[in-house]
């Protein structure tokens, strides 16, 4: 469903802009294709009516000529405001032009890894920060279970935005052995 809306939504948006750039160029086209036609039939003189022929009631307005003069001038005005309007392109339009933005990782290093990963263990609340060092091993130095080592994996996947599998977390006990994982899986090497 919303692939549908998307695709009227885009067509729509299209149609818009089409139309906004035709139109202009369209009118601009024939006023000058047909501009002498236009003068002639607003410079016409009517011949006037003897009193007692009886026009149908739609002829019986009265008529409203323009000059020549002024003619052209709404000709020259409509059609300078038509050159400017012409010059307008994507850049200007109302509706934001699809643009592709392509970016890639900050590259790594083993040191920033070391950091990262070491930021993120001070910041976990049963880790003590004074007794966290590279080999500090989770379950026999700083007293954790194994619970925590789960939640430590989590907290790295969500820190380096990759998923590390269950056969892999069991094997990774120190800050060490997780940044060399990581390093491995980046491709990083120092």
């Amino acid at each position: 469903m919303a692939a549908i809306l998307r695709n009227v939504r885009t067509v729509g948006n299209l149609a818009s802009v089409s139309i906004r750039s035709t139109l202009p160029r369209l009118t601009a086209a024939a006023l000058v294709h047909n501009s002498d036609r236009i003068r002639q039939m607003h410079t016409h003189r009517w011949a006037p009516q003897p009193c007692h022929v009886k026009l149908p009631i739609q002829m019986q307005r009265s008529r409203h000529m323009a000059t020549v003069q002024a003619v052209q001038d709404v000709e020259k005005r409509v059609l300078q405001v038509l050159k400017t309007y012409d010059k307008i392109n994507a850049e200007k339009t109302l509706y934001a032009q699809p643009a592709r933005a392509y970016s890639d990782k900050p590259p790594l290093t083993l040191e920033m890894i070391l950091q990262r990963v070491l930021l993120v263990l001070r910041l976990y609340d049963k880790i003590d920060p004074e007794k966290l060092t590279q080999d500090s091993h989770f379950i026999n130095d700083l007293g954790l279970d194994s619970l925590d080592q789960v939640e430590i994996i989590m907290a790295m996947e969500d820190e380096f935005g990759f998923e590390i599998p269950d056969a892999d977390s069991e094997r990774l006990m120190r800050p060490r052995d997780i940044v060399q994982y990581i390093a491995d899986k980046e491709d990083v090497f120092d």
